[in-house]
Protein backbone atom coordinates (compact mmCIF):
# COMPACT_ATOMS: atom_id res chain seq x y z
CA UNK A 1 0.00 0.00 0.00
CA UNK A 2 2.58 2.50 0.57
CA UNK A 3 4.76 1.44 -2.59
CA UNK A 4 1.26 2.39 -4.56
CA UNK A 5 0.43 5.36 -2.76
CA UNK A 6 3.68 6.84 -3.41
CA UNK A 7 3.89 6.22 -6.81
CA UNK A 8 0.55 7.09 -8.00
CA UNK A 9 1.54 10.42 -6.34
CA UNK A 10 4.41 10.68 -8.01
CA UNK A 11 1.95 10.44 -10.92
CA UNK A 12 0.28 13.28 -9.76
CA UNK A 13 -3.01 11.70 -8.36
CA UNK A 14 -4.68 12.50 -5.27
CA UNK A 15 -4.31 9.26 -3.23
CA UNK A 16 -6.03 8.44 -0.33
CA UNK A 17 -6.23 4.88 1.79
CA UNK A 18 -8.88 3.39 4.18
CA UNK A 19 -8.62 0.37 6.57
CA UNK A 20 -10.59 -1.60 8.62
CA UNK A 21 -8.53 -0.72 11.50
CA UNK A 22 -7.71 -4.01 13.04
CA UNK A 23 -7.84 -4.06 16.87
CA UNK A 24 -9.26 -0.45 17.67
CA UNK A 25 -11.20 0.77 20.27
CA UNK A 26 -14.80 1.97 18.52
CA UNK A 27 -15.86 0.97 14.82
CA UNK A 28 -17.16 4.17 13.61
CA UNK A 29 -16.03 5.75 11.04
CA UNK A 30 -13.00 7.89 11.48
CA UNK A 31 -9.95 10.32 9.55
CA UNK A 32 -6.22 9.53 10.74
CA UNK A 33 -3.64 11.71 11.37
CA UNK A 34 -0.11 11.11 12.11
CA UNK A 35 0.48 11.00 15.47
CA UNK A 36 -3.25 9.49 16.20
CA UNK A 37 -2.94 6.42 18.91
CA UNK A 38 -2.84 3.24 17.80
CA UNK A 39 -5.01 2.00 20.31
CA UNK A 40 -7.81 4.26 18.94
CA UNK A 41 -7.02 3.97 14.90
CA UNK A 42 -5.15 0.38 14.52
CA UNK A 43 -1.53 0.04 14.12
CA UNK A 44 -1.29 -0.22 10.51
CA UNK A 45 -3.14 2.89 9.52
CA UNK A 46 -1.52 4.91 12.02
CA UNK A 47 1.73 3.68 10.46
CA UNK A 48 0.79 4.78 7.04
CA UNK A 49 -0.50 7.80 8.02
CA UNK A 50 2.64 8.93 9.22
CA UNK A 51 4.51 7.51 6.74
CA UNK A 52 2.35 9.20 3.69
CA UNK A 53 0.72 12.28 5.15
CA UNK A 54 -2.00 11.83 2.77
CA UNK A 55 -5.55 11.19 3.44
CA UNK A 56 -6.20 8.09 5.65
CA UNK A 57 -9.42 6.94 7.10
CA UNK A 58 -10.90 3.88 9.49
CA UNK A 59 -14.14 2.32 9.93
CA UNK A 60 -15.48 -1.46 10.29
CA UNK A 61 -17.22 -0.91 6.95
CA UNK A 62 -14.61 0.58 4.50
CA UNK A 63 -17.18 2.09 2.14
CA UNK A 64 -17.80 4.49 5.44
CA UNK A 65 -14.20 5.25 5.45
CA UNK A 66 -14.32 6.36 1.93
CA UNK A 67 -16.75 8.70 1.88
CA UNK A 68 -14.80 10.48 4.15
CA UNK A 69 -12.10 11.24 1.88
CA UNK A 70 -13.62 10.80 -1.38
CA UNK A 71 -14.45 14.10 -2.12
CA UNK A 72 -10.36 15.50 -1.67
CA UNK A 73 -9.07 12.11 -3.59
CA UNK A 74 -9.25 11.22 -7.39
CA UNK A 75 -7.28 7.18 -6.14
CA UNK A 76 -8.55 4.99 -3.02
CA UNK A 77 -6.41 2.26 -1.60
CA UNK A 78 -8.10 -0.28 0.41
CA UNK A 79 -5.64 -2.06 2.07
CA UNK A 80 -6.30 -6.36 3.43
CA UNK A 81 -9.55 -5.44 1.61
CA UNK A 82 -9.89 -8.36 -1.43
CA UNK A 83 -12.71 -10.16 0.89
CA UNK A 84 -14.58 -7.24 2.00
CA UNK A 85 -17.44 -7.79 -0.40
CA UNK A 86 -19.64 -4.30 0.09
CA UNK A 87 -17.16 -2.11 -1.43
CA UNK A 88 -16.78 -2.00 -4.88
CA UNK A 89 -13.48 -1.77 -6.68
CA UNK A 90 -12.34 -1.31 -10.01
CA UNK A 91 -8.60 -2.88 -9.58
CA UNK A 92 -7.62 -6.05 -7.00
CA UNK A 93 -4.50 -6.62 -6.50
CA UNK A 94 -3.63 -9.81 -4.37
CA UNK A 95 -0.03 -10.03 -2.34
CA UNK A 96 0.83 -13.30 -1.91
CA UNK A 97 3.99 -14.65 0.95
CA UNK A 98 6.60 -16.41 -1.45
CA UNK A 99 7.59 -18.50 1.70
CA UNK A 100 4.36 -19.69 2.61
CA UNK A 101 2.82 -19.71 -1.03
CA UNK A 102 -1.25 -20.42 0.22
CA UNK A 103 -0.49 -22.79 2.31
CA UNK A 104 -3.30 -26.16 2.59
CA UNK A 105 -4.95 -24.20 -0.13
CA UNK A 106 -8.11 -24.28 2.54
CA UNK A 107 -9.51 -21.34 3.81
CA UNK A 108 -9.87 -20.34 7.33
CA UNK A 109 -10.49 -22.03 9.65
CA UNK A 110 -9.09 -25.28 8.17
CA UNK A 111 -6.22 -23.12 6.72
CA UNK A 112 -4.70 -19.57 5.93
CA UNK A 113 -6.88 -18.30 3.16
CA UNK A 114 -9.76 -15.96 3.39
CA UNK A 115 -10.56 -16.48 -0.39
CA UNK A 116 -10.58 -19.51 -2.57
CA UNK A 117 -7.61 -20.35 -4.55
CA UNK A 118 -9.38 -19.68 -7.69
CA UNK A 119 -10.04 -16.36 -6.48
CA UNK A 120 -6.84 -15.37 -7.91
CA UNK A 121 -7.91 -15.83 -11.43
CA UNK A 122 -10.10 -13.05 -11.36
CA UNK A 123 -7.87 -10.18 -9.81
CA UNK A 124 -6.07 -7.75 -11.92
CA UNK A 125 -2.43 -8.86 -10.79
CA UNK A 126 -0.69 -11.30 -8.49
CA UNK A 127 2.56 -9.63 -6.56
CA UNK A 128 4.16 -12.61 -4.59
CA UNK A 129 6.54 -10.86 -2.06
CA UNK A 130 9.45 -12.64 -2.00
CA UNK A 131 11.07 -16.21 -3.14
CA UNK A 132 8.78 -19.24 -3.48
CA UNK A 133 5.32 -19.01 -5.22
CA UNK A 134 5.00 -19.76 -8.60
CA UNK A 135 2.48 -18.27 -10.93
CA UNK A 136 2.19 -17.34 -14.12
CA UNK A 137 2.75 -13.48 -14.78
CA UNK A 138 2.69 -12.73 -11.23
CA UNK A 139 4.62 -9.47 -10.66
CA UNK A 140 7.89 -10.15 -8.16
CA UNK A 141 8.16 -8.06 -5.14
CA UNK A 142 11.12 -7.65 -2.80
CA UNK A 143 11.43 -5.70 0.66
CA UNK A 144 14.59 -3.31 0.85
CA UNK A 145 15.56 -2.76 4.39
CA UNK A 146 16.27 0.62 4.19
CA UNK A 147 17.39 2.36 7.73
CA UNK A 148 17.15 1.90 11.61
CA UNK A 149 15.35 4.30 13.38
CA UNK A 150 16.06 4.93 17.67
CA UNK A 151 12.21 5.50 18.67
CA UNK A 152 13.54 7.60 21.43
CA UNK A 153 16.07 9.98 19.56
CA UNK A 154 15.10 9.55 15.84
CA UNK A 155 18.84 8.80 15.15
CA UNK A 156 19.21 6.44 11.91
CA UNK A 157 21.35 4.20 11.11
CA UNK A 158 22.22 1.86 7.82
CA UNK A 159 21.09 -1.44 7.98
CA UNK A 160 23.91 -3.39 8.48
CA UNK A 161 24.53 -1.72 11.74
CA UNK A 162 24.08 -4.26 14.07
CA UNK A 163 25.88 -7.07 12.12
CA UNK A 164 27.41 -9.81 14.20
CA UNK A 165 25.81 -7.82 17.85
CA UNK A 166 23.16 -9.65 20.12
CA UNK A 167 19.80 -8.59 19.99
CA UNK A 168 16.34 -8.63 21.20
CA UNK A 169 13.83 -9.08 18.15
CA UNK A 170 10.34 -8.07 18.93
CA UNK A 171 7.83 -8.96 16.59
CA UNK A 172 4.17 -8.42 16.87
CA UNK A 173 3.40 -9.69 13.31
CA UNK A 174 1.18 -12.67 11.83
CA UNK A 175 4.26 -14.07 10.47
CA UNK A 176 7.45 -12.83 12.92
CA UNK A 177 9.68 -15.82 11.28
CA UNK A 178 10.37 -13.28 8.38
CA UNK A 179 10.94 -10.00 10.18
CA UNK A 180 13.67 -12.50 12.41
CA UNK A 181 14.73 -14.23 9.24
CA UNK A 182 15.44 -10.34 7.86
CA UNK A 183 16.92 -9.82 10.97
CA UNK A 184 19.44 -12.51 10.56
CA UNK A 185 20.13 -11.51 6.46
CA UNK A 186 21.35 -8.37 8.05
CA UNK A 187 23.92 -9.98 9.86
CA UNK A 188 22.50 -9.73 13.64
CA UNK A 189 22.12 -12.42 16.08
CA UNK A 190 18.15 -11.97 17.69
CA UNK A 191 16.71 -13.50 20.37
CA UNK A 192 13.16 -13.41 19.48
CA UNK A 193 10.17 -12.59 21.22
CA UNK A 194 6.97 -13.14 19.53
CA UNK A 195 3.66 -11.34 20.01
CA UNK A 196 0.10 -12.34 18.76
CA UNK A 197 -0.31 -9.96 15.30
CA UNK A 198 -1.49 -6.39 16.45
CA UNK A 199 -0.87 -7.28 19.84
CA UNK A 200 -0.92 -3.66 21.88
CA UNK A 201 2.48 -3.81 23.31
CA UNK A 202 3.64 -2.57 26.68
CA UNK A 203 6.55 -1.13 28.15
CA UNK A 204 7.57 -4.13 29.71
CA UNK A 205 7.31 -5.85 26.18
CA UNK A 206 10.52 -4.30 25.67
CA UNK A 207 12.88 -3.57 28.53
CA UNK A 208 15.05 -6.28 28.67
CA UNK A 209 17.43 -5.02 31.27
CA UNK A 210 20.64 -6.19 30.03
CA UNK A 211 21.46 -3.66 27.36
CA UNK A 212 21.21 -5.46 24.41
CA UNK A 213 19.91 -3.32 21.43
CA UNK A 214 16.17 -4.10 20.66
CA UNK A 215 14.97 -4.14 17.18
CA UNK A 216 11.53 -3.90 16.37
CA UNK A 217 9.22 -3.70 12.86
CA UNK A 218 7.59 -0.29 12.06
CA UNK A 219 4.35 -1.41 12.63
CA UNK A 220 5.07 -2.45 16.04
CA UNK A 221 7.15 1.18 16.92
CA UNK A 222 4.23 3.29 16.65
CA UNK A 223 2.61 1.11 19.56
CA UNK A 224 5.75 1.92 21.87
CA UNK A 225 6.97 5.42 20.69
CA UNK A 226 5.51 6.97 24.00
CA UNK A 227 7.91 4.44 26.31
CA UNK A 228 10.53 3.17 24.06
CA UNK A 229 13.51 3.29 26.29
CA UNK A 230 17.36 4.39 24.34
CA UNK A 231 18.39 1.28 22.38
CA UNK A 232 15.24 0.28 20.90
CA UNK A 233 15.16 0.54 17.27
CA UNK A 234 12.74 0.06 14.41
CA UNK A 235 13.48 -1.31 10.93
CA UNK A 236 12.03 0.87 8.03
CA UNK A 237 11.56 -1.27 4.95
CA UNK A 238 10.25 -0.44 0.76
CA UNK A 239 8.92 -2.29 -1.70
CA UNK A 240 11.00 -2.97 -4.76
CA UNK A 241 9.14 -4.94 -7.79
CA UNK A 242 11.58 -6.92 -9.79
CA UNK A 243 11.88 -6.64 -13.61
CA UNK A 244 8.82 -5.35 -15.64
CA UNK A 245 6.67 -5.65 -12.31
CA UNK A 246 6.31 -2.16 -11.81
CA UNK A 247 5.72 -0.76 -14.99
CA UNK A 248 3.17 -3.45 -16.08
CA UNK A 249 1.59 -2.68 -12.55
CA UNK A 250 1.15 1.58 -13.33
CA UNK A 251 0.10 0.97 -16.68
CA UNK A 252 -2.81 -1.20 -15.10
CA UNK A 253 -3.69 1.33 -12.68
CA UNK A 254 -3.51 4.39 -14.95
CA UNK A 255 -5.87 2.53 -17.51
CA UNK A 256 -8.23 2.48 -14.25
CA UNK A 257 -8.22 5.25 -13.46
Amino acid sequence: VLWLAERLSGLGLRVGVVSRGYGRRGAGPRRVAAGDPPAEVGDEPALLARRLRLPVAVAARRADAVRLIEGECDVILSDDGLQHHALARDVEIVVVDGRRGLGNGWRLPAGPLREPAARLAAVDAVVVNGPGFERAGAIRMALEPLRFVELASGAEAPPSAFAGTRVRGVAALGHPDRFFALLRDLGAEPIEHRFRDHAALRAADIAFGDGLPVLMTEKDAVKCQGFAPKGAWYLEVGARLVGEGERRLLAALEAAV
